[in-house]
């Protein structure tokens, strides 16, 4: 499956890593709705890390349609919360 970090690029992912981050997006959803911000910045970077570390980046001039974007490093909480919907940012 191809990732998107806004801002970053792309990486492609081995659909089978979705539930390792299913765990961190559970925790991103509750840090969210109880407006935990410090546990919301450690878990978006945490959850952010891991898709990079599993991933393999895309080439810059590659344009692939993602299949699953997540926010930039720097989003905000309320950014994230828009984004977040009902079921969190990973589908599970």
């Amino acid at each position: 499956m191809i990732v998107r970090i806004m801002g970053e690029g792309q990486v492609r992912l081995d659909s089978s890593h979705l539930t390792e981050l299913d765990r961190l997006d559970d925790e991103l959803l509750a840090e969210v709705e109880s407006g935990d911000e410090p546990g919301f910045r450690r878990t978006l970077g945490a959850l952010l890390e891991e898709v990079r570390r599993l991933g393999a980046p895309l080439p810059d001039d590659a344009l692939e349609p993602s299949e699953l974007i997540l926010p930039s490093p720097d989003a905000t909480i309320d950014e994230v919360r828009e984004m977040l919907g009902d079921g969190g940012l990973i589908p599970g």
